[in-house]
């Protein structure tokens, strides 16, 4: 497994850049705008260890957060999702968000942080039983 990245909610990405990279010292290490979702994430990086990233998230539609939840994820690599997962399963955890696509799954800590698992490299190919698995709850 390899650290990855956390993620945090942003209402005012200019400010938050400001504080982040003008402040702070972080350094974009890369940016994605996905439109049909409506939302920005930039990933930062201290300049002495840009591979532990902060990934901020800017919902382009107004949200007000409360309860935490401008705090997103804890983000993992892994090399089998499938494999982790299973054994995550064996053990009693529930996969909120199935790796349905052989990329990506969620789950939660007993605290309710959630937890992103992506898959290393190219996505697995789709298999049971999680590609007809949904969701359960939220993550």
């Amino acid at each position: 497994m390899r650290y990855l990245h956390t993620m945090v909610r942003v209402t005012d990405l200019d400010a938050s850049l400001d504080f982040y990279c003008n402040k702070l010292g972080l350094v974009e290490q890369r940016r994605v705008d996905v439109k049909p979702g409506r939302f920005t994430l930039v990933f930062l990086g201290a300049p002495d260890n840009p591979e532990s990233q902060v990934e901020l998230t800017h919902n382009w539609d107004p949200e007000e957060y409360s309860g935490g939840r401008n705090f997103g994820h804890l983000a993992y690599g892994v090399e089998d999702i499938y494999a982790v997962c299973q054994r995550l399963m064996d053990g009693g955890v529930t996969i909120n968000r199935p790796p349905r696509d052989g990329h990506m799954a969620f789950i939660r800590s007993p605290d309710g942080i959630s937890v992103e698992l992506l898959q290393e490299g190219a996505p697995l190919a789709p298999q049971e039983p999680w590609a007809s698995m949904e969701n359960v709850g939220s993550w």
